[in-house]
């Protein structure tokens, strides 16, 4: 046995020695660093390895390290300075300090428990952050925090740090930059990624039982208590980088992905090249195996883009979360008066949209976890910063230049309707400069799109949130003019495109285009020429009725509105002639849409993602009711299950819903403003409505318990009971 553990336990067992407390510690490096190499090669071979196959070979330097106390022995040997009493503190070498960490990191990255371990010690972690103070052992402490906190059980306290503040205003940008990959961890909500899938009765479970601020909102506000924080953040997003020479540069960048998959990797190894730079005469400081390889005499001036687009995807991450955050409008403000977006629209041509990046790649739908280019990378959190940026917020009108904004104010005048609000309250002197809007440079992208690039998803997400909130005639006639119902349309119904993430988007970002625009209807008219082009448009609707069921409301609400105007010839003209608008008037085809809707929900699988489907069937039967039409409704419901031979399924179902509804709704302020924007329905209307149907009158014809037969009345059976 013992040959196998390549004397590792001698060694410890001296290092063990020469540590004590009082000891000058320069005998136990040397010690450690006859250890550390022996473990580097080790991790090494883990890091360039394929990471699967590497997972199931043993590593047996660093288990016996570990299985004979080193681990402990080095958290003691860092740690002892801040436990002695002594007024004089004992100060440590930094190329110690450097080499138990990284031996720390070695053993982290190839033997399971040990990250586990070392994450179970809070003292440890907090002790970590102080070691950041020192730029020699910056970089070393940072990777190995961060591999610690992506196992840690509880998410850490940022105010526990010692003087956080001090901290960060002590790092230049480029560590600033790098501790954002750190912060991520610790402001993000865990298990974000998957927050539509989770369903409502478990969510508002969940909200009763944890009604105090989570440690996630409590740490973005001790970030944003920081002075300075989110302008440095700001200035690090649009600092401009020197342009990359040469074009063969790309498939020397796929060659480096390859191995390269942490930023902290890549700084290391710019960290050499100025380094070697520096010092070409004398003997290069770091002995590591890396700087004897040649990979740094290749450096290229390309490396220098993809590092800096490596930050600026993890700054880009840390504002989107704070901008996603309860402290949202303090984060707006700030973003606004630091000119973020008119520096990212500077950015736009030269860095995030590069004519030449690999943007062929397809990357899986929303899965931010797959193994992506930075690049790629890099772009999805640009777009997905602009989407929650516009949504639902007056400022999104910073998107625009003012020539754009002018248009704006035209377009209002021209149809003799006021303008926004938030237009005219839009400070000029914070909006983008240059010819083009960040908005519009964005559609000229979209348009380029490949069918299948994944792109398509966020770039469409991105522009519908510009359009949400309430309906702007003038931002639709904005966007319209710039041809983008055509393109969306080319895309759902002429580039066989078959990704339910991307169609779903489209379907969104359509109706939000068209809702009660008379051009709109005209124009998709004019694209849908033949009843084919109309088939295949209809059959993509319907192959997902969660997906497209935003658009089948939009359709539906424009069509009801437009039936009220018909003193305007424009709009007689476009109903009798465009086939959706008749293809929507017609009751049968209306039903059939209901039927789906009610049919493919129930209570316990109702999702943010698909509890849209209830409201669309209920603005379906508003509009009924508007015109006294909800008994014929209900009685086409009852039909429809006689004939399925189902009776009382569809109603007991629909009145469960009705009544989870109710509760969702009625106890929250934000998503009743969103229905009613959305529809231009007053949500006292929507309680209404659903009270009536939930009567328990049987002989109200206004009330789903009328239309269910005794035998199959479930309605006493409370399924919401917690």
């Amino acid at each position: 046995v013992r040959a196998k553990w390549h004397g590792i336990p001698t060694l410890l067992q001296k290092l063990f020695e020469s540590s004590h407390p009082n000891s000058d510690l320069s005998q136990a490096h040397s010690f450690l660093k006859v250890l550390s190499s022996q473990l580097s090669m080790e991790a090494m071979s883990f890091v360039t390895e394929d990471r699967k196959t590497a997972q199931e070979s043993t590593f047996p330097n660093t288990y016996t390290f570990d299985l004979f106390g080193g681990v402990d022995l080095l958290v003691e040997i860092l740690m002892r300075p801040t436990l002695t009493m002594q007024k004089k503190k004992p100060k440590m070498n930094d190329d110690l300090v450097k080499d138990c960490l990284s031996v720390l990191y070695n053993c982290c990255i190839c033997t399971e428990g040990v990250t586990k371990s070392l994450a179970a010690r809070d003292d440890f972690v907090l002790f970590l952050f102080t070691l950041m103070t020192n730029k020699k052992t910056f970089l070393q402490t940072a990777t190995l925090i961060e591999d610690i906190l992506g196992v840690k059980k509880e998410m850490i306290h940022l105010e526990g740090i010692p003087n956080l503040s001090g901290l960060v205003q002590s790092f230049d940008q480029q560590q600033l930059a790098n501790f954002c990959r750190i912060l991520s961890v610790t402001i993000s909500e865990p298990d974000v990624g998957n927050d539509d899938k989770h369903t409502l009765l478990a969510k508002n479970a969940q909200q009763k039982r944890n009604a105090s601020p989570s440690r996630a909102e409590v740490n973005q506000v001790t970030l944003l208590n920081i002075p300075g924080f989110i302008e440095r953040l700001c200035k690090l997003a649009t600092r401009k980088v020197s342009e990359a020479t040469g074009a063969n540069f790309l498939q020397e960048l796929e060659d480096w992905y390859t191995w390269l998959d942490n930023a902290l990797v890549l700084d290391a190894l710019m960290q050499m090249a100025t380094e070697e730079a520096e010092q070409s005469s004398t003997e290069s400081s770091d002995e590591s195996s890396l700087s004897t390889s040649p990979l740094r005499h290749r450096l290229p001036q390309s490396m220098k883009i993809v590092h800096e687009i490596m930050y600026k995807v993890e700054v880009l991450y840390v504002l989107c979360v704070l901008l996603m955050g309860r402290q949202r409008n303090q984060v707006h403000k700030m973003l606004a008066e630091f000119r973020l977006i008119p520096g990212l629209n500077n950015l736009f041509d030269k860095l995030i949209w590069r004519k030449y990046t690999a943007s062929n790649h397809v990357v899986h739908g929303q899965n931010e976890n797959c193994d992506c280019s930075p690049e790629i990378s890099f772009k999805i959190q640009f777009l997905r910063l602009l989407q929650s940026f516009s949504d639902h917020h007056e400022n999104k009108y910073l998107l625009l230049n003012s020539q754009e904004l002018n248009e704006l104010s035209a377009i209002s005048m021209k149809a003799n309707i006021p303008e926004v609000e938030a237009l005219v309250n839009t400070d000029r002197s914070l909006v983008c400069d240059g010819k083009k809007g960040l908005l519009t440079r964005l559609l000229t992208v979209m348009k380029r799109e490949p069918p299948d690039s994944s792109f398509r998803f966020w770039q469409a997400r991105a522009v519908e949130s510009f359009l949400r909130g309430a309906t702007s005639y003038a931002d639709q006639m904005f966007l319209l003019k710039r041809g983008l119902l055509e393109h969306i349309l080319f895309c759902i119904i002429d580039s066989g495109c078959t990704s339910r993430d991307v169609l779903q988007s489209y379907f969104d970002l359509l109706g939000e285009l068209m809702k009660f625009n008379i051009d709109a209807f005209k124009r998709f008219n004019k694209y849908v020429n033949t009843p084919e082009k109309f088939q295949t448009f209809l059959t993509q609707i319907n192959s997902s009725l969660v997906d497209s069921n935003m658009l089948v409301r939009c359709i539906v609400l424009s069509l009801d509105r437009f039936e009220s105007q018909t003193e305007d010839v424009k709009v007689v003209e476009v109903l009798s002639e465009c086939c959706l608008l008749s293809y929507m008037a017609r009751v049968e085809n209306r039903l059939s849409f209901l039927f789906r809707l009610i049919n493919i929900i129930n209570v316990q699988t109702l999702t943010q993602e698909n509890v849209s489907c209830l409201n669309t069937s209920l603005v379906i039967l508003m509009l009924a009711r508007r015109k006294a039409k909800l008994p014929f409704y209900l009685n086409a419901l009852r039909e429809k299950e006689y004939a399925e031979k189902y009776p009382g399924c569809l109603l007991n179902n629909f009145h469960n819903l009705l009544r989870f509804w109710q509760r969702h709704y009625l106890n929250k302020d934000k998503d009743s403003t969103c229905l009613e924007n959305s529809s231009c329905i007053p949500f006292s209307y929507w309680k209404e409505t659903v009270s009536v149907l939930l009567g328990s009158d049987r002989t109200s014809l206004c009330a789903i318990a009328s239309y269910i037969d005794e035998p199959f009345m479930d309605l006493d059976k409370d399924l919401l009971e917690d």
